[in-house]
């Protein structure tokens, strides 16, 4: 079973590149325009960090590994997440849904894997850059306990990530038009890039256990920074799952409610 569906995956990413490579001056322009935007997310740190050399305990090489997971990830969502799942509300409006219910695969998988944006890939090459440049500021190298922290908080990111983009995406089962809820977590994601120690009070919570942007982007960094206490990762690899399942609970009971283009 799991064979087939890492089959399945290679011929949807086969499909995407073959796709994008036939329009190479829209996958050069694009990779640009991802170069521009992780500058314009450096932007602010550097005006923040101008006349002062810690933010909340955080040094600007400290800081530039937020950035990095970041970037990294905001490649992941615009390019693997957010192109597959934004189609779903186009098959709901249309009715179209029902040709993906009738194959013989899961249909969140399906309609999760259905269309990738190469070209996104960019963002995690920068977000890389950022990672090596950071550390060169810190003079130091990450040990190598602190990435195997964090390439386990790579993969809970990434899950958390999918899964509040499921429970968007599910709405538009029951409303029509879900593009403001898309466009209003997208500009949450944004608040990401800082450290998660500058938010205080209720957006410490909120931001920690509504939409956990902290273990998303802090907690790696601080793992990477050998900062992060082993309750904490313990705890983040438990919520993504508990996050996960929600998610899926939330899915298949949007699927059951689904009236189909024949009803």
């Amino acid at each position: 079973m799991l064979r087939r569906y890492l089959r399945l995956l290679g011929v949807q990413l086969r499909a995407s590149s073959l796709l994008a490579l036939q329009y190479r001056g829209d996958f050069v322009i694009e990779g640009i325009i991802s170069l521009f935007w992780t500058a314009t997310a450096l932007a602010p740190l550097f005006v923040v960090f101008r006349e002062r050399e810690t933010i909340a305990g955080w040094s600007f090489g400290e800081a530039l590994l937020v950035i990095g997971w970041f970037t990294l990830l905001q490649g992941i969502l615009e390019g693997a997440i957010n192109p597959s799942l934004t189609g779903v509300v186009e098959h709901i409006r249309k009715g179209t849904l029902d040709f993906v219910l009738l194959k013989p695969a899961d249909a969140q998988f399906l309609v999760s894997t259905a269309r990738f944006l190469p070209w996104r890939s960019i963002n995690v090459l920068a977000g890389l850059g950022l990672f090596a440049y950071g550390f060169q500021l810190i003079g130091r190298l990450p040990s190598l306990l602190g990435l195997l922290a964090s390439l386990v908080l790579l993969g809970t990111s990434v899950l958390l990530l999918y899964s509040l983009w499921i429970l968007t995406v599910a709405a538009a089962f029951y409303v029509v038009k879900v593009d403001n809820l898309t466009y209003f977590f997208t500009s949450i994601f944004d608040a990401a890039r800082w450290p998660a120690s500058v938010f205080r009070g209720v957006l410490a919570f909120f931001f920690t256990f509504v939409i956990p942007l902290a273990v998303m982007t802090t907690f790696p960094a601080q793992a990477m920074l050998d900062r992060l206490p082993l309750t904490s990762l313990v705890w983040a690899v438990v919520g993504s799952l508990v996050f996960a399942f929600v998610s899926r609970r939330v899915w298949l009971h949007s699927i059951g409610h689904y009236t189909s283009a024949s009803s």
